[in-house]
């Protein structure tokens, strides 16, 4: 049930943020830089976004790792219960 509720609470903010947006709008000199054929501009635009999905794929990186970590505690913890059941004298 936890989980829906998560769910639930993600799928509204993001209707929220995408309902509050507004249409972005390039300074003059911009817009007509992307436009001409000169391939630097495009290069920027190009960088920028690179810079923009790092730390997005880093904070990926970290929760997959700590994720994995999670996963691997739980069945260390299982292994050993089930030790310890099989070593008690009932």
């Amino acid at each position: 049930m936890k989980w829906r509720t998560w769910l639930m609470v993600a799928i509204l903010a993001g209707a929220f943020s995408l309902g509050a947006a507004e249409t972005a709008s390039a300074c003059p000199m911009c817009k007509a830089a992307i436009t001409t054929n000169d391939r630097r501009p495009r290069a920027f635009m190009y960088s920028i976004l690179f810079m923009m999905a790092m730390p997005a794929t880093i904070f990926t990186g970290f929760s997959i790792g700590l994720y994995r970590l999670s996963r691997q505690r739980d069945v260390d913890n299982a292994a050993l219960s089930a030790e310890d059941d099989a070593s008690s004298p009932l």
